[in-house]
């Protein structure tokens, strides 16, 4: 994955996470799959920091979903 695209899926992220809850019609697997693909992905610390943030999200919204 290139710099540029990695850029724009986690932006991307940041902007469907904040908005989404577990009632979605996209399960929130497909977006921990998203946030899987570019954990794997080579990332410059800012990235990586804002990537954990995304994960960190998308589980408080896993567990709510839970209960």
């Amino acid at each position: 994955m290139n710099h540029l695209q990695l850029e724009k899926d986690i932006e991307h992220l940041e902007n469907v996470i904040t908005h989404i809850s577990a009632e979605d019609r996209i399960p929130l697997s497909y977006w921990r799959n998203r946030i899987n693909l570019v954990s794997g992905a080579p990332l410059v610390p800012a990235q990586a920091s804002r990537v954990k943030r995304l994960n960190a999200a998308l589980s408080a919204l896993e567990e709510r979903q839970k209960t």
